[in-house]
């Protein structure tokens, strides 16, 4: 069951349900258990969801998940945002990195449900009116115990928005698509740093395939001080969002000394990037028979469960590499598991995990497609790659009497020079260059 929280005291909060009540046939019913302004009295189900109203607002409601009928998957609260964000539709979790300024117990975090906000967060990017932005923001009030998993669905962010039918529509529908999800874990991580709005974690919710629980932001970090001195607080962190991988945004080596000795692996958003699609053991296993991804490790496009570690053609690839980056570096990325590289990832380097035997040949042979793009003629060897072309021969050109300069440059352009009375054709002073890549 899918709790939703509406709070009367919130104008944001009770627009969203009433939009709630209009885009969906909800069965009225009656709790005499519990008051009406505590999540008694007449409250709505609908499927899975189930719809109650409080009088309190939304960061006093602890236990809140104890007023509904049967235990929930997890609780939505809908509610406003507010800030000087212009038009936003947000989600985040609750809790305090350092003291409870605004609800809930300091250090402490209300478990998240990390896969249900990636699910509303791209629910709310197809439902927005197009004024309005859609993102995450960092871990922030109470309560920090809502009896379930919990998120904040909000409308913000200011007075006109929370009066916009279309905007808390927008959000009403959002819910009403988290049908069918739960709040199980797969894929998911804590972020740390950055801004309040989180911009690179909502990068990593809306475009890889993994879920962000608690997000410290800076001012967070900040609050609760010495990493070392507060290793429960992270460790409370990840055990709430049900995680054993931190993103950390900005230079924290103090933070992320403590986070490595507490047993979670601290990866950057490459790493995310790289193992969206990948199970994570078959990841271990290649950056283990390679290299880590922070170090330069790039999935290819070969799919295969079996693979053969080779060293890369390094001088192939380098000279393949000044002829066309682009093709040279798509020749390794589209015959590989994974490879190494360097220069941020532009340039193939080291070894690669190839997936089948020949994969190696047809390799060297798309590096060789490339060199033709230079050379004359291009041919494989059993053990080298073997480039010839005509070229404009210096030396001759000086026996022949050419002086340096412009001469030089027309005969290299294919250009006839007049040297003392006599024509020098350009044939006259070109040589074969003969070139061995071994591979």
């Amino acid at each position: 069951m899918i709790a939703v929280v509406v709070s009367r005291a919130d104008s944001a909060s009770a627009h969203i349900g009433d939009r709630l009540l209009e885009l969906a046939d909800w069965d009225e019913r009656t709790d005499g258990s519990r008051p009406d302004g505590e999540g008694g009295g007449t409250y709505y189900r609908r499927g899975e969801f189930e719809l109650r109203e409080f009088d309190g607002l939304h960061i006093e409601l602890g236990r809140v998940a104890d007023a509904f009928s049967e235990d929930p998957e997890f609780v939505a609260f809908v509610s406003r945002h507010a800030g000087e964000t212009g038009p936003l539709l947000t989600a985040h979790f609750t809790g305090n990195f350092g003291p409870a300024e605004y609800g809930g117990e300091p250090g402490a975090f209300a478990r998240a449900c990390p896969n249900a906000q990636k699910r509303v967060v791209k629910a709310l990017a197809e439902h927005a009116p197009e004024e309005y932005d859609v993102g995450i923001e960092c871990t922030h009030h109470g309560p920090t115990d809502a009896g379930a998993p919990s998120m904040f669905v909000e409308l913000g962010s200011g007075e006109s928005e929370w009066e916009d039918p279309a905007g808390a529509r927008a959000v009403a529908a959002a819910v009403l698509d988290l049908s069918n999800a739960d709040a199980d874990r797969d894929r998911q991580l804590v972020g740390f740093g950055g801004g309040h709005y989180a911009p690179r974690f909502t990068r990593i919710v809306r475009e890889t395939d993994w879920a962000v629980g608690h997000v410290g932001a800076d001012w967070q970090l900040d609050a609760m001080g010495d990493p070392e001195a507060n290793r429960d607080v992270l460790r409370r962190a990840f055990e709430a969002s049900d995680a054993e991988y931190a993103v950390v945004d900005d230079d924290r080596p103090e933070l992320e000394a403590v986070l490595d000795e507490l047993g979670y692996r601290v990866v950057d958003e490459s790493w995310v990037r790289e193992a969206t699609g990948v199970p994570l053991d078959f990841l271990d296993r290649l950056e283990s028979d390679l290299s880590p991804v922070e170090d330069g490790l790039r999935l290819g496009k070969a799919d295969a469960a079996e693979y053969e570690v080779v060293s890369l053609p390094d001088e192939l690839l380098s000279e393949a590499g000044g002829v066309d980056a682009e093709s040279a570096l798509a020749a390794i990325h589209d015959r590989s598991v994974a490879y190494e590289t360097i220069d941020g990832g532009t340039k193939a380097r080291g070894r690669a995990a190839l997936p089948e035997e020949g994969a190696y040949d047809e390799l060297v042979a798309a590096l060789a497609d490339v060199l033709r793009e230079k050379y004359d003629s291009v041919e494989r060897t059993e053990r080298a790659v073997v480039a010839r072309r005509e070229a404009f021969d210096p030396s001759t050109a000086a026996e022949l009497g050419v002086p340096e300069g412009p001469a030089f440059g027309k005969l290299s352009a294919g250009q006839p020079v007049d040297v003392g009375g006599k024509t020098v054709e350009p044939d006259d002073v070109r040589t074969e260059q003969r070139i061995v890549f071994k591979v």
